[in-house]
Order: structure tokens, then C-alpha cells, then sequence
């Protein structure tokens, strides 16, 4: 029988179906394993089920030996997989793209909000028991009708929250390696630019690149001054696609107006520095945390590493 290794608990459905399929271990533990821990648990394992935080390496496939046939990771992105090193060992590896789209577009369309209507700043002055009244210049934000929002990277989410934003009367950007798909730029009436333009010209930034060695930083202290004053930055991704420690002496100073994230370069850790500042929203990678959702996710990666044990190919493989 195949054994199976669950790095973390995922909703009940989706180990319902990897028990149909082979002898399934799940983490006890409700955070990521380290390294030992992680190394001992795969050990003998025919597929493992990682989490964003599960460093997928060659030393942890070896680890596991060579009856490996999949690492199913329950995330669209995999900057915490080394697939070249799963090929090398032919390791089949999948992710879970297009079930977290909606969601996640959501989160980032919430975020435009927040920061732009100063919703997080409102609840904490109530929570805090500060006297308050109503007038005409009480805790003004800004519209967003007419604005500029720029895409980083136009991709299933990306174009999502873009359609959200032109429900919202916003005009679209975006920036890329390449050209968007025809039709979706004449549906959303986007228009190109190179990255400068970009933070040059939009009244909100949102990112939605992956996480690599080219987009590491992308978002540093260069990029926060090209931007307007007036301007927003929102980060959904990864985190350290943002220059955390830029990005609030950035807020800090004014370059920008304020900023959203949802994810943080050194997670669960956030950037001293930012927790002091009212200018930004702050929270806890919730872009996928729908029950919908995050069930989504578990049954698609259980049925990669279903499929793959039964002598086919995962649904939604990576290279």
C-alpha cells in the first residue's frame, strides 16, 4: 500500500480521498515542521502533501527515498519547491492553480479598500475608545472612480482583481514578461507598460507576480519613490516580492499614501517598523482562507497525488 505524508492538516474531504488511496499520515503538529521533523516524517513516503512554508529540497527528497512519485503542494504558488531538483529525480510535482483565484482577488480588492477608505485606522480609533463626532474632513480617504490601477503581473488573479476594480470605475494597467491574452485586454481595456510607467502613473499598485530570484525586492526603495504621493501599494503574492523595511520608511515619509499586505517577508514575522504606522492594513495571509476554498485546494492536490499513485499523471502538474 502507498503511504502518503500530509505535512499539515488540510480539510476533511480531501484526506477522506488520500485515505481511499494509500496509508495516510498527517502531521500532528498544527504548524510547518522543521527540518528534522520534516525529514523523518517523509521517510518511506510515495507522495507528500507540502504547505507554502514546507521547504521542498533535494536533501528532503532523498530523505524520503526513491519510491517518491509526487510532492502535491496545496498552493498555486511553489517558491518554497525546488522542482528542477524533482526532476532530476523523477518526482512528479503539481500545485493548485485557478481554485484560489476568486478568493484571493477578493482579499486584494478588500485591501484596495481598506487602505484607500482608511477602514483598518476607523476600527482601531472605535476600538480604541477615542472620542469621535462626524464632520466634513473627519478621516477623509480617497475615491477610487476614475483612478488607475496597476497590475503586476496579469495573470488568473491579477486579471480577477482588475475585473473587480473596473466594477469599481477604475481604469487598468499592467506590467509583465509578456503580453496579456488579447480578449482580456480588450475586456478589461488594459493597457501595457513597462514597470517604471507603471509606478509612475497608477493611483494603486497591485501585485501579483510570482516569487523568484528576479521579482525578490522587486518593490524597494527606487520603485516606492517613483511612485505618486497619493498612491497605494497592495500585496497579495509573497512577501518578499516588497522590501518591507523600504516600504515603511517609504509610508514613513510620505512617498506613498498607504499601503495593504497580506503576506510578509519573513511570515509569521512583520517588520517592526510597520506595526507603528496607521497608513498601512496589515493582515495574516488571509488571500485563500475561505472553508470553499481552502477545501478547493485540499481535493485538488489529494487527487494529483491520487492520480500519480495510480499510475497517471497529476491534474495540474508543474514542469
Amino acid at each position: 500500500m502507498s503511504r502518503i505524508v500530509v505535512a499539515r492538516r488540510i480539510p476533511e474531504p480531501a484526506l477522506d480521498l488520500l485515505r481511499g488511496c494509500g496509508e495516510t499520515w498527517v502531521s500532528p503538529h498544527d504548524r510547518p515542521l522543521d527540518t528534522a521533523e520534516m525529514h523523518a516524517a517523509v521517510a518511506g513516503a510515495d507522495a507528500i502533501l507540502t504547505l507554502l512554508h514546507d521547504r521542498v529540497d533535494g536533501a528532503l527528497l532523498d530523505a524520503a527515498g526513491p519510491q517518491l512519485k509526487i510532492v502535491a503542494n496545496v498552493a498555486v504558488g511553489y517558491d518554497n519547491v525546488d522542482v528542477g531538483a524533482c526532476q532530476r529525480r523523477g518526482v512528479a510535482f503539481s500545485n493548485t492553480p485557478g481554485v484560489l483565484t476568486e478568493a484571493t482577488a477578493d482579499i486584494a480588492f478588500a485591501l484596495v479598500l481598506m487602505a484607500t477608505r482608511r477602514l483598518g485606522e476607523g476600527e482601531r480609533l472605535i476600538r480604541s475608545g477615542t472620542p469621535w463626532s462626524f464632520s466634513m474632513f473627519f478621516m477623509l480617504g480617497t475615491g477610487l472612480q476614475g483612478k488607475t490601477l496597476g497590475i503586476v503581473g496579469l495573470g488568473q488573479i491579477g486579471a480577477a482583481t482588475a475585473r473587480r476594480a473596473r466594477a469599481f470605475g477604475m481604469e487598468i494597467v499592467y506590467s509583465g514578461r509578456r503580453d496579456a491574452d488579447p480578449a482580456l485586454v480588450r475586456e478589461l481595456g488594459a493597457r501595457r507598460l513597462d514597470l517604471d510607467e507603471l509606478l509612475a502613473t497608477s493611483d494603486v499598485v497591485s501585485l501579483h507576480c510570482p516569487l523568484s530570484a528576479e521579482t525578490h525586492h522587486l518593490i524597494g526603495a527606487p520603485q516606492l519613490a517613483a511612485m505618486r504621493p497619493t498612491a497605494y501599494l497592495v500585496n497579495t503574492t509573497r512577501g518578499p516580492v516588497v522590501d518591507e523595511g523600504a516600504l515603511a520608511e517609504g509610508l514613513r515619509a510620505g512617498e506613498i499614501a498607504g499601503a495593504g499586505l497580506d503576506v510578509f517577508e519573513r511570515e509569521p514575522t512583520v517588520h517592526p517598523a510597520l506595526l507603528d504606522l496607521e497608513n498601512v492594513v496589515l493582515i495574516p495571509h488571509l488571500g485563500s482562507a475561505t472553508i470553499e476554498t481552502r477545501t478547493a485546494m485540499g481535493l485538488l492536490a489529494a487527487r494529483n497525488a491520487c492520480a500519480v499513485l495510480d499510475g497517471g499523471r497529476p491534474l495540474t502538474p508543474v514542469g
